[in-house]
């Protein structure tokens, strides 16, 4: 009955553990700067998370090609989508989520981008575990200095085509020496999809490796770091757990 006790007990932290570890809602950005243009160089925006509300500000001094603050095209819908068709989305089937992702990235939320160069995400507060969606990186890419995981890509692992067609997502590391690591992502054909970088953030920068008109993206984050335990966190407090309720069973035992 004792080992019965104990092996539930553990059962029981194990699942707690993996349910606070896969966030699976995720807070999308709500890009704001409505007087934006073509060539702007900033955007302002927020993530509203459960707790929580994150000023997000970007800069990009080559300036963006355009920006959706939620009306017009949702370039976020799969490649058969109607956009006078009233049926609802098949987030499983979508690009854009995954085991990680449950939720689409908000309609009509995006910037574009045309020139290659520099670009920053700054955030008012840290945020945990950033992922990133792409829409039509078409033959160009991204480069970070971040390390990331491509989740979902559009045409690939049952997922439906990205609003533009199929393609695929590659990730490839550049070692320059000295510590300087290249982490590209690096699209071909019509590349859809999302990439997540784990940890707490208050920045994120990235290249864009090649001009081209246009491809686009959006951000959304798990939470705040205060709101999502980092891994070594969880372990900790499910070994506490543990101890605590062996020490009482074995007491009452």
């Amino acid at each position: 009955m004792k080992n019965k006790f104990l092996k539930v007990t553990i059962a029981l932290i194990i699942c707690s553990i993996m349910n606070i570890a896969s966030a699976g809602i995720i807070h999308w950005a709500d890009w704001e700067s409505e007087t934006v243009t073509e060539n702007a160089t900033t955007v302002s925006g927020k993530f509203v998370t459960n707790t929580s509300t994150v000023d997000i500000e970007y800069k990009n001094t080559q300036g963006i090609h355009f920006l959706q603050t939620g009306t017009g095209i949702d370039y976020f819908s799969n490649s058969d989508y109607s956009q006078s068709s009233t049926t609802l989305l098949n987030p499983n089937l979508s690009p854009y989520t995954s085991s990680v992702v449950d939720n689409i990235p908000t309609a009509a939320e995006m910037i574009a981008l045309k020139n290659k160069g520099s670009q920053t995400l700054s955030f008012s507060e840290s945020v945990a575990n950033i992922v990133f969606s792409y829409v039509s990186l078409n033959d160009n890419g991204y480069s970070f200095d971040q390390d990331f995981d491509i989740l979902s890509v559009g045409s690939v692992e049952g997922n439906e085509d990205g609003y533009f067609g199929a393609g695929t997502s590659t990730k490839e590391i550049i070692d320059h020496g000295n510590g300087n690591i290249e982490y590209r992502l690096v699209g071909a054909g019509e590349a859809h999809g999302t990439i997540q970088f784990k940890g707490s953030f208050d920045q994120l920068t990235w290249n864009s490796l090649n001009n081209e008109t246009w491809n686009g993206f959006t951000v959304g984050i798990e939470g705040t770091t205060t709101e999502v335990p980092e891994p070594t966190t969880l372990a900790i407090f499910s070994l506490a757990m543990f101890g605590l309720i062996t020490r009482r069973f074995n007491q009452k035992n």
